[in-house]
C-alpha cells in the first residue's frame, strides 16, 4: 500500500510556480523549491518527478490560472479587440506581482544550458501554440471582413506575440505598468483599419 502524502500537492505546485516565475527554470534550484514548498526533496521527486517534470506541471497550471484572458480575447468580436485585450491583460499580469514580474514562459526561456534544452523547447512550443491560435482568429477576422484583404494574419499574430513578449521582458526589467500601457497603446495605433 502506498504511503499517504503529508503535504498539499496543490499548495506545493503553487509555491513551485512562484519560484519558477521569479527565477526562471535554471535559476530555480531544488533548494529553492524545497524551501518554498516546505516539502523535502525526496517527497518532491516522488510527487512530481524531476525538476523538468515539475516545471511542465507548473507551466500547465500557469496557463490555466493566469492566461485565461487569452481564450476570453479570442472570443471577442473584432481582431482589434482581441489584440487590445491581450496586450492590456499582458501588461496587467506582468506587473501584478512585484516579487515575480514578467512572464513565467519568457523568464524561463531567455537563457539556458544544453541540459535545459527540453524545457526551452517546451516553452517555444507553448508560445507557438498561442501564436497559432491568434493566427487562426485573425484569419477568421479577415474572412469576415473585419480585417482588410491586405492583412497578413500570420504577421499580425507574430506582432501581437512579439509585443506581448517584449512587455514581459520590460516588466521583468522594472518598467512601470503606466509605461507598458503606453507601449501597448502605441502598438495598437498601428493596427490595420478595415
Amino acid at each position: 500500500m502506498g504511503r499517504h502524502r503529508e503535504f498539499d500537492v496543490e499548495k506545493a505546485l503553487d509555491a513551485a510556480l512562484r519560484v519558477f516565475w521569479r527565477k526562471g527554470y535554471e535559476g530555480a534550484s531544488y533548494a529553492d523549491l524545497v524551501e518554498a514548498t516546505g516539502v523535502e526533496r525526496p517527497a518532491l521527486y516522488s510527487a512530481f518527478g524531476n525538476k523538468e517534470a515539475l516545471f511542465r506541471k507548473v507551466l500547465a497550471r500557469y496557463d490555466e490560472r493566469y492566461l485565461d484572458y487569452i481564450p476570453e480575447a479570442l472570443a471577442l468580436p473584432t481582431a482589434y479587440e482581441v489584440a487590445a485585450h491581450i496586450l492590456h491583460k499582458a501588461v496587467e499580469l506582468n506587473t501584478r506581482y512585484p516579487g515575480r514580474t514578467g512572464c513565467l514562459g519568457i523568464n524561463g526561456a531567455l537563457a539556458g544550458s544544453d541540459d535545459a534544452e527540453p524545457v526551452r523547447q517546451a516553452l517555444v512550443e507553448f508560445r507557438a501554440a498561442g501564436q497559432e491560435r491568434l493566427r487562426e482568429r485573425f484569419e477568421r477576422a479577415k474572412t469576415e471582413g473585419d480585417l482588410p484583404s491586405t492583412a497578413k494574419p500570420h504577421a499580425l499574430a507574430a506582432f501581437v506575440m512579439t509585443v506581448t513578449q517584449g512587455i514581459a521582458v520590460q516588466a521583468k526589467a522594472g518598467l512601470s505598468r503606466d509605461i507598458l500601457e503606453t507601449v501597448a497603446e502605441q502598438a495598437l495605433s498601428t493596427w490595420p483599419a478595415r
